[in-house]
Formats: C-alpha cells, structure tokens, sequence
C-alpha cells in the first residue's frame, strides 16, 4: 500500500510517500480503506513539530487523524462493525504512530463510526475532530451557558444548542460511539 510518512519534523518537504505491507487489525481493532483522508490544523502542527529536524513522537509517524472509508478487515472481539461498512475515523494518529494519510489504516474501534445512508466519504472525513469538538462545545457546559446566543451568560433560557445535539443523536449514528461527551 502507499504511505505518506515523515520521520523528522518540518515543513511539507519531509513528507514521503512509501510502499509499506497491508497490517493485519489487532484485537478490538477495524482496518479501513481509506478512501478520503482529511487534515486539521492537528495535523500539521504535529508534523511541523516543536523546531525543524527535531524527532517526532514515534521513529515514523503517517498523518492525519481523520478520514472515511470502507471497512476491510475487523479483529477480534469488533462486533458492532462488519466487512464492507462505510464509516468514518477520528482521532485515527492521537497518541499513535498511523493515520489515514494511507491506503489502509489500523484503528481502535471505538474511533470508527458507521456513514450515514446517503453522506459522501467526503462528509465523512470532514467530521473527525471538527464535529467532535463542535459536539463537545455544545454539550459540556464546564460552567458555560446553557444556551448559545449574545448575553446567555446573563439570563437564564431554553437549550436550543442541546436540543439540536439531541436531534442529531436521535436521526442516526452520525455521533454515535464519539467519545462518550
């Protein structure tokens, strides 16, 4: 499979494409044909690095954290995914060494949530940590208000932010399996 891959921090030249074998998923994980990989500003912060030529957190790192794609192969004891469902990734590289800046990736199951019927894989690789931080924002509150609007912190109001993130729970398995939060 090709591979994008850096093994010391910098620019965009230390990027290289490599030939790599197809990994087996370990237990609790899914392999996934990516077919669209997406980059946040995670990404390239990680591979930008603390200083040009400084090493990154592992001796070959692929990039990316999110993506979307097929699923290829599950290991043992993955029971809510199955061959051949479309999904979409998150957090694929977070304290990892692969992302989805490659044919085929490894990840933890629960950081593989099944595409809606009719959302493109381009949809999907563009949730990641954008939806789960927009998710986050609208359902902890750690003290916030609790509806988002100019002066919510000065009186109090219905949930309309909450109400939504309900809704979009209930229409499906867009959130669901994301973290918990």
């Amino acid at each position: 499979m090709k591979s994008v891959i850096y093994s010391r921090t910098g620019d965009p030249s230390v990027l290289r494409l490599v030939d790599r074998e197809v990994a087996e998923p370990g237990p609790g994980d899914v392999r996934i044909r990516i077919l669209v990989s997406g980059v946040n500003p995670t990404d390239w912060k990680s591979r930008r690095g603390s200083g040009d030529g400084a090493a990154p957190p592992f001796p070959e790192v692929t990039p990316n954290q999110d993506g979307s794609g097929w699923v290829d192969a599950v290991g043992e004891g993955v029971v809510d995914l199955a061959v051949g469902d479309r999904v979409w990734v998150h957090l694929a590289a977070h304290q990892r060494p692969t992302g989805t800046a490659q044919e085929y990736t490894n990840v933890p199951a629960d950081r593989v949530v099944k595409l809606p019927p009719g959302t493109s894989f381009d949809i999907g690789a563009s949730l990641g940590v954008p939806a789960i931080t927009a998710h986050r924002a609208l359902t902890v509150s750690e003290d916030g208000p609790e509806r988002l609007y100019p002066g919510a912190r000065r009186r109090p109001a219905a949930t309309p932010a909450r109400d939504l993130c309900r809704r979009l729970r209930a229409d499906g398995e867009l959130w669901s399996g994301v973290g918990g939060h």
